[in-house]
């Protein structure tokens, strides 16, 4: 899928384009420095094997934003299922546009892109997990999403 809207390019990332995995690097390493991320770089062995991975990952897709062929945002996400619905799921993992982009609406179009790609799955939600300071909690519920009853927690175990 490929779309331009004036200046703006969304499209589905090739993870064997070379120029679309350099961009899926730039910006989740620009997205991990950031206080929302982890305020670090990517260690060199995720930006190593970040792309195999994903490439190995049934069920991953991202969508890339271009604005003036310059990479913008990005949209990483997974299928999943969901057992209270016996129905496939998409889950938004990452969503990020680099600092410079931020407030054109390129979140909103990649979002779009996502929920677009679940409906032709005939997925039945797509989910996301937010921090609770997260500055972009707004596009998220101008976009539909909501915390749900009873608002759910979401906890980690590092391994």
């Amino acid at each position: 899928m490929s779309m331009a809207l004036n200046d703006l390019e969304i499209t589905e990332a090739d993870y064997n384009n070379l120029e679309h995995g350099r961009a899926i690097i730039e910006l989740l390493d620009v997205y991990s420095r950031d206080p929302m991320g982890q305020e670090a770089p990517l260690p060199e062995s995720v930006r190593q094997n970040l792309i195999p991975g994903l490439n190995n990952s049934p069920g991953s897709f991202v969508y890339l934003a271009f604005k003036n062929e310059k990479p913008a945002g990005i949209i990483t996400c997974f299928t999943g299922f969901s057992t209270f619905k016996a129905r496939r799921l998409v889950n938004i993992h990452d969503i990020a546009v680099m600092p410079e982009f931020r407030g054109m609406g390129i979140g909103q179009k990649l979002i779009e892109a996502a929920e677009k790609r679940a409906v032709s799955l005939g997925c039945c939600k797509l989910t996301l997990e937010v921090r609770d300071d997260n500055r972009a909690k707004h596009l998220y519920k101008r976009c539909g999403f909501e915390a749900g009853e009873p608002e759910m927690l979401f906890w980690t175990k590092e391994l």
